[in-house]
């Protein structure tokens, strides 16, 4: 036989629904704590980025890259005195971007995780190093999605949340666009309801 269902006293306020543990794209049950991973550090914010974010970081590099080339190897046809100092300052960009057009789009992919709770915006970034960053819920000022033209192209979108803190915002590189919308939106709404309890 069913158990009852629970009776809510008369001017009793229903108890608020659980946040889902797992979410696609919105916020999360449970913040990373320390001592929740190995060496007794903070786990790892849940969630990854979407994987053409590799592809961006790859063609965004490279655009940097190309543009190096194009500007010491095109004097270096045209003006044959400094031709040397050309072709040597060329190969000094190839030395120092080339490594970050080869190996830096996939570190930063298993580097790069954020996650979202009912009280803060969590995100891990780098590829040399790491970086943590925290925006607590109460201290958000805005919270917008931007995409330029290559977000677009690869349906990818970059979320902002900024904080007011010297530090600048907090922005989530490389999520996929349907996952940036809903996430502007659920912490829209949470922040919202955060003033709300402070008042």
């Amino acid at each position: 036989m069913p158990d009852p269902a629970p009776v809510t006293p008369a001017g009793a306020r229903p108890a608020a629904p659980a946040l889902p543990a797992e979410p696609a794209g919105g916020l999360d049950a449970a913040a990373p704590r320390a001592g929740s991973a190995a060496g007794g550090g903070p786990r790892p914010p849940r969630h990854r980025v979407a994987p053409a974010a590799r592809t961006y970081w790859l063609l965004s590099r490279a655009a940097w890259l190309l543009l190096g080339w194009v500007a010491t190897l095109v004097p270096a046809l045209l003006w044959e005195g400094v031709r040397p100092w050309l072709l040597a300052a060329a190969g000094v960009l190839t030395v120092l971007l080339l490594p970050g057009v080869l190996v830096a789009p996939w570190l930063r992919y298993r580097t790069h995780r954020w996650e979202a709770t009912g009280t803060a915006v969590y995100s891990r970034a780098g590829w040399l190093g790491r970086e943590w960053r925290i925006a607590p819920l109460s201290r958000v000022q805005t919270v917008e999605a931007k995409r330029n033209v290559l977000h677009r192209v690869l349906g990818l979108a970059a979320v902002s949340v900024t904080t007011g803190s010297a530090q600048g915002a907090v922005v989530i590189q490389g999520l996929a666009t349907d996952v940036a919308d809903e996430l502007v939106t659920e912490l829209t709404d949470a922040v919202a309801r955060t003033r709300g309890d402070a008042t």
